[in-house]
C-alpha cells in the first residue's frame, strides 16, 4: 500500500512559526489548508519575496541550474531550482511558482532572452514545479509546454494557457546540440502523472523531486548526498512509496546518468548510477518498514 503525505509544494512553502499557546518557545506547523494562514505563501511580504535572488550556474555544457534559496521554509532553509538548458530551442525544466517569475526569469536572462524560450517543462503538476507555466507561456510567444500524454489530458489541457504537446514515454524531444528524452515515472516520488528528463548528450538526468536535500549547499557535488535525501524524506515524507518505487527508481541508474539535476539541493556528480541505487534501497526499507505489522 502507498503512503501519501501532504505534497511537497504545499509543505515546503509553509514557515514554522511560533505557537500562541503552549510552552515558551514551542513551535508548531501551519496548517497549510488555511489561505488565511500567517504562513501561506501567498501572505509572504515584499520585503521577503525581494530576498529570493535567483543564482544562477552552469553545471554541465550548456545547462544551467537556477536556485533560488528560501530561509524560512523547513528547518534550515530550501532551495527551488530549475534547469535550463540553452540550445537552438531553449527548454526550461520547472517555472518555479508564480511569485518566483520575475526572480527566474531575470536569471534566465543572463543567458538568452525569455522570449526565445521553446520548451516549458517539469516533472509533475504541483505549484514549485509549474506554477509559472502560464506566465512563460505569455513571456515566450514561440514556447509549448511538454509533458507527459496523461499530465496534457488529466491536468494541463485545461490548466496551460496554449495547448500542450503530449510526450509518449520515451519520446525525445530535438532541441539542436541536446537530445532530451521523456520518461514516465508515476507516483514516483509522487503525482500519477509524474515523470523525468534524460537529457542524452551530457547524460544528465533531469530528476525532479528524487534526493531533495535540506538547505542550501554548492551547485554541485560528488560527496554522497544519501544522507541529507533520506533526511528531507524524515522530515517531509513527501514520496509516494509502494512496489514500484524503487524498481522505477533502479531504471533510471541503468540510464547511467553522468549529472543528477535535483530540483531541491545540490545537484549530483561522480557515481549517480550508485547514487540513485542507494536511493532506491532506502524507498524499499521504508516500504518494508509501513507496510510490517
Amino acid at each position: 500500500m502507498s503512503r501519501r503525505r501532504p505534497t511537497l509544494a504545499l509543505v515546503l512553502l509553509c514557515k514554522e512559526v511560533e505557537s500562541g499557546g503552549g510552552g515558551a518557545g514551542e513551535t508548531r506547523r501551519p496548517d497549510y489548508r488555511d489561505q488565511q494562514s500567517p504562513t501561506h505563501p501567498s501572505t509572504l511580504s515584499i520585503k521577503e519575496r525581494n530576498m529570493m535572488n535567483t543564482q544562477i550556474d552552469e553545471i554541465v555544457d550548456g545547462i544551467y541550474r537556477l536556485s533560488t534559496f528560501v530561509p524560512d521554509v523547513g528547518p534550515t532553509g530550501f532551495t527551488f531550482n530549475q534547469f535550463l538548458i540553452d540550445d537552438d530551442e531553449p527548454l526550461l525544466f520547472h517555472t518555479g511558482q508564480r511569485m518566483l517569475f520575475d526572480s527566474v526569469s531575470e536569471a534566465i536572462a543572463t543567458v538568452l532572452p525569455v522570449e526565445t524560450l521553446r520548451w516549458i517543462t517539469f516533472g509533475h503538476v504541483e505549484a514549485d514545479e509549474c506554477g509559472a507555466m502560464n506566465q512563460f507561456l505569455a513571456a515566450a510567444p514561440r514556447a509549448e509546454v511538454a509533458h507527459g500524454a496523461l499530465g496534457c489530458m488529466v491536468s494541463l489541457n485545461d490548466l496551460a494557457d496554449r495547448p500542450p504537446v503530449p510526450l509518449a514515454d520515451g519520446q525525445v524531444l530535438e532541441l539542436g546540440r541536446h537530445r532530451v528524452r521523456h520518461v514516465d515515472t508515476p507516483h514516483v516520488p509522487h503525482g500519477w502523472e509524474a515523470r523525468v528528463l534524460f537529457e542524452e548528450t551530457t547524460k544528465t538526468l533531469l530528476c525532479g523531486d528524487l534526493l531533495t536535500q535540506l538547505g542550501q549547499g554548492p551547485a554541485v557535488t560528488s560527496n554522497d548526498v544519501l544522507a541529507a535525501a533520506s533526511e528531507a524524506e524524515d522530515v517531509f515524507g513527501a514520496s509516494c512509496l509502494g512496489p514500484a518505487s524503487a524498481p522505477t527508481i533502479r531504471s533510471l541508474a541503468d540510464l547511467d546518468p553522468n549529472t543528477l539535476a535535483v530540483m531541491h539541493g545540490s545537484s549530483v556528480t561522480g557515481d549517480c548510477s550508485g547514487t540513485l541505487q542507494g536511493l532506491a534501497d532506502d524507498y524499499e526499507r521504508r516500504l518494508l518498514r509501513s507496510t510490517a505489522p
